[in-house]
């Protein structure tokens, strides 16, 4: 039966007192239908190899098999028994996939779960960049998440593609649940969107206008406005292309005004095309 899982905040601790979780464990000790001394003497090794697991960080696997039966019998007797996992950094998008590939199941030993490979599996979703598993005895695992940012759609060849900062593709984004993300266009542009991005975030009034970031010869952008014009930008110093168009638009207008091309490709050199309209 898989493991109660949840994502979001953990739940206090006054849930599970009132679950009666100190008499399930006393119970589940009292069906074992052992003598007294047995029961403490199980209880007392038990604890010892937990603590020694638990100090050690050795795995399930370095223990015989008939040693592993006998003490995941004691720990689980004793309430040690998984319940609940809580999945916490995870967006809505990418939590479904988070939670399978959790891969537990309730009832499982606590102390016997190998938290690396929870981690590794977490790691194989394409959302994730890393995770971090933390046991919480007596009965929770916290899955926590860190997913790629999400920078921009990346086209190329028809294709439609959610990058993150690195320039990685973000397996599993639908690039259409993005329409905010600026769109990049071409070869190269996935590992050059990382530069000219935040340049134009910085910038939102020219943001809000651009249609596409257009990758030119793999050196350098041409950015495509909604509106019909081209802002031809250097291969080097964006910038400083971007600051002289900056201290124009405060002068003229120019981007309410409207145009056919800006080329910013020379240094300290501004050159303007008018729009057909305005010839």
């Amino acid at each position: 039966m898989p493991a109660v899982v949840r994502g979001g905040k953990r739940q206090s601790g006054k849930g599970q007192a009132a679950r009666g979780k100190p008499q399930g464990r006393m119970d589940a000790v009292g069906r074992m239908d052992m003598s007294p001394r047995v029961v403490v003497a199980c209880l007392i090794g038990g604890v010892a190899v937990l603590a020694a697991v638990l100090a050690t960080g050795a795995r399930a696997e370095r223990i015989s098999a008939s040693v592993q039966e006998k003490f995941d019998t004691v720990t689980v007797g004793m309430g040690l028994k998984l319940d609940k996992v809580h999945v916490t950094g995870a967006s809505p998008e990418a939590l479904g996939p988070v939670q399978r590939a959790v891969g537990l199941y309730q009832n499982q030993p606590m102390v016997s779960l190998d938290l690396e490979a929870v981690r590794q599996r977490v790691e194989q979703v394409g959302w994730v960049k890393e995770a971090r598993v933390v046991r919480l005895l007596p009965d929770t695992i916290i899955v926590d998440v860190k997913e790629h940012n999400r920078l921009a759609v990346w086209q190329l060849g028809g294709k439609a593609q959610v990058i993150d900062a690195d320039g990685l593709v973000i397996n599993g984004a639908d690039a259409g649940r993005y329409p905010e993300l600026p769109l990049v266009v071409g070869k190269g542009a996935d590992q050059a969107a990382a530069d000219i991005v935040p340049l134009l975030r910085q910038r939102p009034n020219l943001m809000q206008r651009v249609d596409a970031l257009v990758r030119v010869d793999e050196r350098r952008w041409d950015l495509r406005l909604k509106g019909g014009g081209i802002i031809q930008l250097p291969a080097v110093d964006q910038d400083s292309a971007l600051i002289r168009l900056d201290a124009l638009d405060q002068r003229e207008r120019l981007l309410d005004l409207g145009f056919a091309r800006v080329d910013l490709r020379t240094p300290e050199e501004v050159a303007i095309r008018p729009s057909e309209g305005d010839a």
